[in-house]
């Protein structure tokens, strides 16, 4: 029996092909359903309360249902880079991890193999599982992964529409986003972190800078700020911002972030009044923290 997929906001309504094929991959996320996976280790470079002292699981799965130009991991959002696996060795890489010190299973990029993890998750695993995505995604999405997923790490890039569509190619970014984070809190809850730290559950809502754009991280903010009280979720502002995947062809971004730029935005969050959470160094603007997705822990 066929089946449609609306996985995604996008709700393409293709039928998806089972396995990988370079030529044959319909949909907007040209991803098939069984799991292509470019990296599974233990990572270093999360936040703290994810990675901890022994690092967060992070499986990279291929594959994305944005299209952001600036994309560090542009080579397995859209380059096609990845080994296909099964559902079985999937749940082999978790515990492999899990036995490395994981101190949890970060599925990094997972919504176009929504289904397929979904079933590696069948059985319960005995650390967090973290939902690792740029917050585009179905309310219907997230209810099927509640009681399997206790962390949820969504971006929130823009509340203005304009950049979502010129540099994501998601004009409905902003309010897609912002209703699943929203249903994301309903789900897990106010964050909870253990005796040494590590978050146990709740959410994580990233912020990435974009140069030229203050205004909209400002908005971004804001609109945590109105949202949620103190406690309730994590939010992490990030400098790490360098030119990557094709934003050479968009002059206004094809530069790092300036150093005013990033202090505006940082004092604007002091000044929010939002307290839970992280900034970033200067020093993570640095492709030198972009791992390699050479099939690490996969083959």
């Amino acid at each position: 029996m066929e089946t449609y997929c609306n996985d995604c906001p996008r709700r393409c309504g293709v039928v998806r092909a089972a396995f990988w094929d370079e030529k044959k991959m319909p949909g907007f996320c040209h991803s098939p359903l069984q799991p292509v996976v470019a990296r599974a280790a233990l990572h270093q470079w999360e936040e703290p309360c994810i990675s901890g002292s022994h690092g967060s699981g992070a499986v990279f799965f291929t594959g994305c249902n944005l299209r952001c130009c600036f994309c560090q991991n542009a080579t397995i959002s859209m380059g096609g880079t990845g080994v296909p696996i099964t559902v079985d060795k999937l749940r082999e890489l978790y515990g492999r991890l899990i036995a490395q010190g994981a101190h949890n299973i970060n599925l990094v990029t997972p919504t176009p193999y929504k289904q397929a993890i979904l079933a590696s998750l069948a059985a319960p695993l005995p650390v967090p599982v973290v939902y690792n995505c740029g917050g585009y995604e179905s309310q219907e999405t997230i209810d099927d992964f509640k009681g399997k997923v206790q962390i949820y790490l969504p971006d929130l890039k823009y509340l203005d529409p304009k950049l979502a569509k010129r540099y994501s190619a998601a004009e409905d970014y902003p309010q897609v986003a912002t209703a699943a984070i929203l249903r994301m809190y309903d789900q897990v809850g106010p964050y909870e972190m253990d005796d040494d730290g590590i978050l146990q559950k709740g959410v994580v809502i990233r912020h990435l800078i974009l140069p030229g754009c203050v205004d909209n991280t400002k908005a971004v903010i804001d609109w945590v700020r109105d949202h949620f009280d103190d406690g309730q979720v994590l939010f992490s502002l990030m400098r790490q911002y360098v030119p990557c995947g094709r934003a050479g062809e968009y002059p206004e971004i094809d530069r790092p972030l300036s150093d005013e730029e990033y202090d505006e935005a940082e004092q604007y969050l002091f000044d929010s009044g939002i307290e839970d959470g992280f900034v970033q160094e200067k020093g993570s603007a640095s492709d030198a923290f972009i791992p390699a997705f050479d099939g690490t822990g996969v083959v």
